[in-house]
């Protein structure tokens, strides 16, 4: 691992919650030599009560635990309003359990039994995911390019200043992300993942499909924008 990624990681927390000793050792261990705080629970009640507390930034969590099995720690934590990523441990034939847990909030799932370094990639996708999620927060509320103007705290957007753009909620996406990479050319597999998610089960023609939804309202001549172009073998660039 590299310095800088060990510098960056020294900040960040895991909880595991998991039953088995030799495990809980194995991961605690890789963990730790990634740059991670660890912190353990072997139990599911003392794992609620430590993810209360702690506030880690990613939780691997196995569902079949004594006290309070992953699946109810996963749903209290998303009643309660916590948004902590949730990779959940599972064994082959729990397939049920995999959809019912993504459906109750978890984000990502590993089958036992699993090489370390599966799972080490799946929680710095995670933490990626979130740091993403982060910086696009901290970014301005009001995006104006050119005649474009987008609200991002109200979700409008606006041509030539007064005219309110009627937007779905993925066109209104996209739309951001276009603006906000303005002058840059960008690939199609690039756009679906950072608009329809990294675990989108689609293909880039729904990309082209919104592109021109999207170029039927801003463009004054959809078939020959001026806004929004495409780059041959490659995807789009906005231009304001």
């Amino acid at each position: 691992m590299n310095l800088q990624r060990k510098m960056s990681a020294m900040n960040e927390k895991i909880l595991v919650i998991e039953d088995e000793e030799t495990l809980v050792k194995t991961l605690r261990y890789n963990l730790d030599r990634e740059g991670y705080q660890v912190y353990t629970a072997t139990d599911g009640m003392s794992g609620l009560e430590l993810a209360r507390s702690e506030k880690p930034d990613l939780l691997i969590l196995d569902l079949l635990l004594p006290e309070l099995d992953g699946l109810s720690v996963c749903r209290i934590l998303r009643q309660e309003g916590s948004n902590v990523p949730i990779l959940m441990l599972t064994c082959r034939d729990e397939e049920m359990d995999k959809v019912l847990g993504l459906e109750l909030g978890a984000d990502d799932y590993v089958t036992k039994p699993f090489s370390l370094r599966e799972l080490l990639a799946r929680v710095k996708a995670l933490l990626r995911r979130v740091e993403m999620l982060r910086q696009e927060e901290r970014k301005p509320e009001v995006i104006s390019v050119g005649e474009l103007t987008i609200d991002l705290r109200r979700h409008m957007a606006f041509w030539k200043k007064d005219e309110e753009l009627e937007l779905s909620p993925k066109e209104f996406v996209l739309l951001t992300f276009l603006a906000r990479n303005r002058g840059m050319v960008l690939s199609r597999e690039l756009i679906l993942e950072r608009v329809w998610g990294y675990d989108y089960v689609g293909d880039t023609r729904t990309v082209d499909v919104h592109i021109r939804w999207l170029r039927e309202k801003i463009e004054e001549d959809p078939g020959n924008p001026r806004h929004i172009l495409t780059v041959r073998g490659i995807g789009y660039r906005f231009e304001g």
